[in-house]
């Protein structure tokens, strides 16, 4: 075998490059990708993504909604620091739950079902918090539609993955988080936050409306082809890409070659095949991908975003912080959407830790080094009596900590917010990728939890720099895993990143 057919996938691309297909395949293989029609799979894509949207609607319920709750004349509702914390908190816990359902729903119902199979949990979870009359209600609802987006996040990047093509399967990767992006700012804008005040009730009933439309509009969207093959229904599963594909194109090829990926596998892991390096090495990757996503601490500053500012003295209104945020992340991720096809995975992941990074660092030499009473002098100066103090510089401190988050939000949501997700789904061996999709949900959720449940502690005994130099280390780590470990799949069908994998090279785990 020649040397450049033994050199592994993480290595930079050669024009030599033999691993997946010949030259002669590869022109086929572009011809057949600009025959497509892509109408029906966008909208396909469409249907799912706004579980998505109810996700990131239901993860961000809580911050109009406490502060509400705080001032509610019901002592039943009224929360306190206590329940506060939990009323925010314990969705985490429930989507730690929904992801470990989900490792046995995928495959028992299949990706479509078990995404449709999310709308009941949420849907109920929504009428619980609209229709409470005390706080264990409002907990119960959050703990459902937490489980909804549990469900949701191991189902639908499996099911966007497997309906897509390798042409557009980057970009469709992305819709997840730009949806849950989009469902946050909505919430933000029938909020408080931008002057369209909404009770909290009927916030929760605005939330049932994503839900009852995904469902009503999966109704009439196929399964998944793979999916259907691996459960022996080849003719629906023809008929599914088809539908996807459109009739006039050649995807009888496509087909054939996906049911040939599909024969090679059995319909179930076994406990035995999980030392074969074919399962174990995509999955610790994933898992991999997912713990690091956490510890680089994006759940933290999201959480505790307006207490991060109001510890560095960050000049800035409230209502307007979470927004902004927001919005930071919808740009992002629109910008890693449109370039991951394009630009390949790794790039975008190296530029995301890299920015993560710098950002984290900063901030946390921020703190160290400017004194938070200083800090507390120079903000309370300012806005009582700025005029007795040189404004430039005060203005200049004061941004430092605000610029460090905003590029940190960015550099997240360009790489390692959607590719993570978006990589799990594309690496993961078709028998193993319910069960294993659900686990990358559970480490993702645990880890977020644990973080959020602890930061505040850690900020109280050692400072807040501690935290953020942590986060840099991690980012530092996360740099190091792209390099050593993460495969380029850009341009690459599943077939073929499964067919790299099964050959067993000496491979990217050094």
């Amino acid at each position: 075998m020649e040397p450049s057919a033994r050199e592994p996938l993480v290595r930079k691309t050669r024009s030599s490059y033999r691993t997946f297909t010949e030259s002669a395949s590869k022109r086929l293989d572009k011809e057949y990708l600009r025959s497509l029609h892509n109408k029906r799979l966008y909208l396909a894509v469409f249907a799912a993504v706004l579980g998505n949207f109810s996700f990131g609607f239901a993860l961000v319920y809580p911050s109009p909604v406490i502060p509400a709750l705080e001032a509610d004349p019901s002592p039943a509702l009224r929360l306190n620091q206590h329940t506060a914390s939990w009323f925010g908190s314990v969705f985490t816990l429930g989507a730690a739950v929904g992801g470990l359902s989900a490792m046995l729903l995928n495959d028992r119902l299949g990706r479509k079902l078990s995404i449709m199979f999310s709308a009941l949990p949420s849907a109920v979870g929504y009428a619980l918090m609209a229709g409470a009359q005390g706080i264990g209600m409002l907990l119960l609802g959050r703990v459902l539609t937490g489980y909804a987006g549990g469900v949701t996040s191991a189902s639908i990047p499996v099911y966007i993955s497997e309906i897509s093509h390798a042409g557009v399967r980057g970009m469709l990767g992305a819709c997840p988080q730009l949806m849950a992006v989009l469902g946050s700012l909505v919430l933000y804008a029938l909020g408080k936050y931008l002057g369209l005040v909404l009770d909290w009730r009927w916030l929760a009933v605005a939330g049932e409306v994503p839900v009852l439309t995904m469902i009503i509009l999966l109704c009439f969207m196929p399964n998944s082809p793979r999916f259907l093959l691996s459960q022996g229904k080849d003719d629906e599963a023809l008929g599914s890409l088809c539908w996807l594909r459109g009739k006039d194109t050649d995807y009888a090829r496509e087909y054939e070659q996906i049911k040939d990926s599909v024969r090679k596998q059995s319909q179930r892991i076994s406990c035995a095949e999980i030392k074969d390096p074919f399962i174990y090495k995509p999955i610790l990757i994933a898992v991999g991908m997912r713990f690091l996503q956490q510890l680089s601490g994006v759940t933290c500053v999201l959480v505790y975003l307006q207490s991060i500012f109001k510890k560095t003295s960050v000049i800035l209104k409230p209502e307007y912080d979470a927004a902004l945020v927001g919005l930071v992340r919808l740009f992002s991720v629109a910008i890693a959407a449109v370039s991951m096809d394009k630009a390949g995975r790794k790039v975008l992941l190296f530029v995301s830790a890299g920015v993560m990074l710098v950002s984290n660092l900063t901030m946390g030499l921020y703190i160290h080094f400017v004194p938070a009473s200083q800090n507390g002098t120079i903000a309370n100066k300012t806005l009582v009596s700025s005029a007795n103090l040189p404004a430039e510089p005060t203005n200049y401190i004061t941004l430092i900590p605000l610029l460090a988050t905003m590029f940190f939000i960015m550099g997240y949501a360009m790489g390692w917010g959607p590719i993570t997700w978006l990589l799990m789904s594309e690496i993961l061996p078709l028998k193993a990728r319910g069960v294993a999709s659900g686990l990358c949900v559970v480490v993702s959720w645990l880890t977020a939890f644990t973080l959020t449940r602890f930061f505040l502690w850690v900020v109280e005994v050692f400072g807040l720099e501690v935290p953020f130099l942590f986060f840099a280390v991690i980012c530092t780590g996360n740099i190091l895993f792209t390099g050593c470990c993460v495969p380029e799949t850009k341009g690459r069908s599943l077939e073929q990143i499964e067919a790299f994998f099964r050959t067993g090279r000496r491979s990217f785990m050094r």
